[in-house]
């Protein structure tokens, strides 16, 4: 019991490990995609389309705009992604402690995990939107000159226009998007990884 205890333990930090490192990979080359989504999505953009709004940006903020929110990406997703992870392990062993291949299982715990961990992860996410924005009411509310840069910048601007409950504006829309998303993920990861050693086990069986 002690042992798989220790097991199941270490396996958490593992996936937790696991899935920082992956994003910090996928920021780095996803951050300026999403800079370009979230500029064109803005109520009356400029942009019309996406080459268009990268030689915009680029010409008028500099090539730092399409990274001014990777820190506050990375402190957003990596929390998400290690919550994720690690709710989704410790469901597992909880509702499928066999660990087989069990649809119901993976898409209950894959939709569980990701609305946890989107949850939480809120007030970043508020923050990393109004960084790659630089929405203009909201900077002439908060007298904030030129562009604001920095997730403390971001955090106090966002509490000086809205208070503690701005920090959670878009949290039932976000668990929404998410708990499907991870949902289908899982699922779908799951169904293949029992898919793929099924072939390689019935490959190597001899008749």
């Amino acid at each position: 019991m002690y042992s798989s205890s220790v097991t199941f333990h270490v396996g958490l930090r593992r996936e937790g490990i696991a899935g920082s490192l992956a994003t910090l990979l996928h920021d780095a080359v996803m951050n300026p995609a999403e800079v370009v989504k979230q500029r064109m999505q803005m109520y009356n953009s400029p942009h019309h389309s996406a080459l268009r709004c990268v030689r915009d940006v680029w010409r008028t903020e500099g090539v730092g705009a399409f990274y001014r929110s990777y820190t506050t990406q990375l402190t957003m997703n990596i929390p998400f992604q290690s919550i994720h992870f690690i709710t989704y392990e410790f469901l597992q062993e909880q509702i499928n402690p066999r660990r087989g291949y069990n649809p119901q299982s993976h898409i209950l715990a894959g939709g569980l995990a990701g609305a946890i961990a989107a949850a939480a992860t809120t007030p970043l996410d508020v923050c990393k939107t109004l960084l790659n924005t630089q929405e203009n009411v909201a900077l002439s509310l908060a007298n904030v000159s030129g562009h604001l840069s920095g997730m403390a910048n971001a955090f106090r601007t966002v509490y000086q226009l809205n208070g503690i409950s701005g920090y959670f504006k878009g949290m039932q829309a976000r668990v929404i998007y998410q708990m499907p998303s991870t949902a289908i993920s899982w699922s779908v990861y799951e169904f293949f990884k029992y898919f793929l050693t099924k072939h390689q086990i019935e490959n190597r069986t001899p008749y």
